[in-house]
């Protein structure tokens, strides 16, 4: 036997068993069923390709050591949870009879309670976020921490900058946690310099490289948007520290649209602590040290609104944020109402959704109709057939990409934050949502709703359907790659 027979064979033998090793290793795992079947007809079809992607992407792969601290330190965060429980008083008997169950069912997964005596003021403008973090920053006392998933440089984005800057000459403590790829960039810009140089604490969460990428998956991303102030009042939300004036601009789907929420109140807490745990996991500054420098206080009730704070991600128990997210679904009763900027449904989330409509409720996704991948909009076309074709409304909307991640369920109780209903953010993404139990609250967030519907335009059944041949092909094959995006 030849040498090139012995390297084909050799070839031949390791790729068998790459693929058969591979393949009960995704097996083994339980994961849902479509994201496996998927999983295997890529190690399957592809010759050592497959194998290479799965070992690239197919795992939530924290690294070793990281993953060890973010077990190590949750235990002690989440007893500093626990003492909120304690302030947990709300008459469940003046909300919807679905709000209770949906609280009781987050606590048992999260470990948070719900809390009453909340006050919340919904932003629905960048520029006035952006002006009400700056006046908030410039009136710190004490601490200023946000985590975020970009940082642009340019435009109102720059003056937040400056407002640190000051803040911290006067002798607040500053501290900033980036994801390392949104913020790239920013990380090594002029202006993290002047910050770092001002004496901000500025660090980069879930750092990427070459070397590093081996290890660790690169695409789990610190995606949560949380800025807290004196820990005395917080903002959450879809907004990321960019200028919508300046941010993608060549992208071809206009200004991104956003909204966040002030939160003064006991919630506040829950926030405050979720931020400190993600720069304990980055910085191993030490649970002891950030409960003294950390700005943590228990807070009095400043409204009416009872608020849960629901942190997700991959260190936290799986199915959790979804299991949140299917109970909201399933407790609509009348109307249900729902935008985000990426929708790539599992098969659990599709059901819940056309379930909904068949039994009779009102169900709206306001979707923008544009996006800024070309897979995603793919993917999410193959599903809106199923949607249309139950009874669910479908809205485009027209004036640029709607990045506002949010949920409305009969005017009675709202989810609200940086969750995207797509695979990444359910299962890859550090996250952060509010469910809202409060009525107020809930119908202003409506209203927001119902002005981007009227910014919209319906999607029509039959036009769908009368899609050439060849589109229909590409968006159904497009649909397969769905639980993997």
């Amino acid at each position: 036997m030849n040498l090139a027979t012995s390297i084909t064979i050799a070839l031949f033998v390791a790729d068998l068993l790459l693929r058969v090793g591979l393949s009960a290793r995704v097996i083994m795992r339980r994961r849902p069923v479509g994201v496996s079947l998927a999983w295997l007809t890529i190690i399957l079809i592809f010759p050592f390709g497959g194998a290479l992607i799965y070992l690239a992407i197919g795992e939530t792969r924290l690294g070793t050591r990281r993953a060890r601290r973010a077990e190590r330190i949750h235990a002690p965060y989440l007893e500093w949870l626990n003492h909120l429980e304690t302030r947990k008083h709300i008459d469940w008997s003046q909300l919807s009879p679905e709000c209770e169950p949906l609280a009781r069912l987050t606590e048992a997964t999260v470990g948070i309670p719900a809390l009453p005596g909340n006050a919340l003021e919904l932003i629905d403008n960048a520029e006035d976020v952006f002006r009400a973090i700056i006046a908030d920053i410039d009136a710190a006392k004490r601490t200023c921490h946000m985590v975020l998933y970009i940082w642009g440089n340019g435009g109102t984005a720059d003056e937040v900058a400056e407002a640190l800057i000051r803040a911290s000459a006067r002798g607040v403590i500053c501290r900033i946690l980036l994801d390392d790829v949104g913020s790239m960039d920013f990380l090594r810009s002029e202006m993290a310099g002047r910050m770092r140089g001002a004496g901000i604490q500025l660090r980069a969460a879930l750092p990427v490289g070459l070397v590093r990428a081996v290890f660790v998956r690169f695409d789990l991303r610190m995606h949560r948007k949380i800025v807290v102030i004196d820990g005395e009042l917080a903002y959450a939300g879809s907004l990321n520290m960019v200028d919508p004036r300046y941010f993608k601009r060549g992208s071809g789907v206009g200004q991104w649209i956003d909204a966040m929420v002030r939160v003064r109140g006991p919630a506040v807490e829950g926030l405050a602590i979720t931020f400190l745990e993600d720069w304990e996991l980055e910085t191993a500054e030490g649970v002891e040290q950030l409960r003294e420098t950390g700005d943590v206080r228990a807070l009095e009730e400043q409204g009416n609104a009872a608020v849960q704070v629901v942190p997700s991600g991959p260190v936290t128990e799986s199915h959790t944020i979804q299991q949140v997210l299917l109970m909201a679904i399933y407790a609509a009763r009348c109307e249900l109402i729902l935008t985000s900027p990426y929708f790539v449904p599992d098969e659990l989330l599709l059901t819940a959704l056309v379930s909904a409509a068949r039994r009779g409720v009102d169900v709206t996704l306001i979707v923008p109709a544009r996006v800024d991948s070309h897979l995603v909009r793919l993917a999410t076309q193959a599903h809106k057939i199923d949607l249309l074709a139950a009874g669910v409304r479908i809205a485009l909307f027209e004036r640029g990409l709607l990045h506002t991640k949010s949920i409305t369920v009969d005017g009675e109780f709202s989810l609200f934050g940086s969750l995207n209903l797509d695979p990444r953010s359910l299962w890859l993404n550090f996250e952060i949502t509010l469910s809202v139990y409060d009525r107020p609250f809930t119908n202003r967030l409506r209203q927001l709703q119902q002005r981007y519907l009227a910014q919209s335009q319906l999607m029509d059944l039959e036009t769908w359907r009368k899609r050439p041949k060849v589109e229909q092909l590409v968006v159904n094959a497009a649909r397969l790659l769905a639980p993997l995006l």
